[in-house]
């Protein structure tokens, strides 16, 4: 059992439950959460591409289009190209069928350990709303490579941009029968203004995020 199960099992115990949820209590709580009424919210955007483009930007995101992911080896060779940065990388195993020797990339599907500089995901979905990448942590996803390097490379397919949080969440129910370990959230660079309120990037994460937008 992992720490957050037996966390949770001893919660559940304290209330009298069994360690774990039946199909019952499940369905009971996915039923609760669908009548929910939702709360007051802004109008949601009309475009949602280019509600994500320009909130991102906002956020210090940079991106490129591209129209398939095949493309993305060049795309992600040309940026580190631009910005004068290494041609090796990390990279999710789930892209590692990507041709990235052919655009002159040196790239490893693992984990991101200390030392490595440029890390390349994927994303479950974007959130127009506030220009966020939501990314999902699995064995074949692991979330060191968004967190560990300076750069970190995000391709997004543009059909999984999403209005707001609230449909992100949704989204996820509907596709998972069970919540990943972790869910991670990517707004732009890391940053921190805790030193005299002054806004410095990268002391918690990357300095740098990317986002590569696939499709229409």
């Amino acid at each position: 059992m992992s720490a957050r199960g037996k966390i949770l099992g001893s919660i559940r115990a304290a209330q009298g439950k069994p360690a774990e949820a039946a199909a019952e209590e499940r369905e009971r709580v996915r039923a609760h959460l669908a009548a929910r009424p939702a709360n007051a919210r802004p109008a949601p955007p009309r475009d949602l591409r280019a509600e994500f483009r320009s909130r991102a930007l906002a956020l210090s995101s940079t991106l490129d289009d591209i129209a398939a992911m095949s493309a993305a080896p060049q795309a992600v060779a040309a940026f580190l190209t631009r910005n004068a940065l290494p041609l090796t990388a990390v990279c999710w195993p789930e892209l590692d069928d990507l041709d990235w020797a052919a655009a002159g990339l040196h790239v490893a599907a693992r984990t991101a350990r200390d030392g490595d500089l440029v890390g390349i995901t994927g994303a479950y979905c974007g959130i127009a709303e506030t220009g966020t990448l939501m990314l999902l942590s699995t064995p074949r996803a692991p979330a060191t490579v968004s967190l560990v390097p300076e750069t970190h490379i995000a391709l997004l397919r543009a059909g999984r941009i999403v209005s707001g949080m609230e449909e992100a969440w949704k989204l996820l129910r509907s596709e998972m029968p069970a919540l990943p370990r972790a869910v991670n959230f990517v707004s732009g660079p890391s940053r921190t203004a805790d030193i005299e309120q002054t806004v410095t990037l990268g002391a918690h994460g990357p300095y740098r995020v990317h986002i590569v937008l696939v499709g229409s």
